[in-house]
């Protein structure tokens, strides 16, 4: 099993708003396990932390992003501005023994 985080800095004042906008917009996507904001560590993070069944299926789930589907539409309104919240960003991917 692969974990994958990713990881946003927030600007401050942001994290909650953008950890909201992530529950919202992915709340349909089966590989979705938890969106989480820091309460100790670096502050104004957001990690949003996704598992999939190996890599392969890690990468296959970035097709669904280039459809032009109904689901991706929603996600798109939801998600508009997103990228004016967050400093940077970075991911991580784990496998999980």
């Amino acid at each position: 099993m692969i974990i994958v985080h990713d990881i946003f800095i927030c600007k401050p004042g942001n994290a909650s708003k953008l950890a909201k906008k992530f529950k919202e917009a992915m709340s349909g996507f089966s590989d979705l396990v938890n969106i989480m904001t820091d309460m100790t560590g670096q502050y104004n993070r957001v990690i949003m932390v996704t598992k999939y069944e190996n890599l392969t299926a890690y990468e296959k789930s970035w097709e669904k992003y280039k459809e032009n589907s109904e689901e991706m539409k929603k996600m798109e309104e939801v998600m508009k501005g997103y990228q004016e919240m967050y400093l940077t960003g970075s991911r991580e991917i784990y496998q999980v023994w």
